[in-house]
């Protein structure tokens, strides 16, 4: 997939609309559109990186600064209580192949494995 076909490079470039939540120079943070929790966030990198190994090899401070960005939303949304996942590959449940990270919270949170 090419960046111009990338649904998220196309949100960073404002050809499709988010609700964003948080942003900064590297960041962007908006709303999901199909939450699965009261709080569903989608943290990302403004520049593609196709997955979160990729991005830790290449950029460890931006992956950081995601990871900060997602703390700044989970304390205005949830009383920064809040499940952090990125999902890495097609069978751990990627989708799309820009790295997010989803910011669930604002409920309590059950996990059963799968």
């Amino acid at each position: 997939m090419s960046e111009t076909d990338c649904i998220f490079c196309r949100i960073v470039a404002g050809e499709i609309p988010a609700v964003k939540v948080s942003e900064t120079e590297r960041v962007l943070a908006f709303n999901d559109l199909n939450p699965q929790a009261p709080v569903h966030v989608l943290v990302i990198p403004k520049h593609h990186h196709g997955d979160v190994s990729t991005l830790a090899a290449a950029d460890p401070g931006l992956l950081a600064e995601m990871i900060e960005v997602a703390d700044v939303v989970s304390m205005e949304r949830a009383d920064g209580q809040y499940r952090l996942i990125f999902n890495n590959g097609p069978r751990a449940g990627q989708s799309v192949f820009h790295v997010h990270a989803h910011v669930l919270a604002g409920a309590e949170l059950g996990w059963t494995p799968a």
